[in-house]
């Protein structure tokens, strides 16, 4: 699994969520950490950023993170 350079604070950070809510996210989906500055795997970033865009704006999650739609 590759990292993606990015902790749970830059994510807070990135998409104006508190630390807090990040780290709330982070248990619910069984995602280890030890604290804010705990670099994540890409996976798990990437499942932390698709569930703060669905709580966010849930009418627009099919392509939330990092896939494009082909027409």
């Amino acid at each position: 699994m590759g990292f993606a350079d990015l902790s749970i604070a830059e994510i807070a950070a990135d998409y104006s969520v508190s630390v807090e809510k990040v780290l709330s996210i982070c248990d619910k989906l069984l995602i280890a950490y030890k604290n804010p500055q705990t670099r994540l795997a890409l996976e798990d970033a990437k499942a932390i950023i698709s569930q703060i865009v669905s709580e966010t704006h849930p009418e627009d999650t099919s392509n939330s993170v990092g896939e494009t739609e082909v027409t």
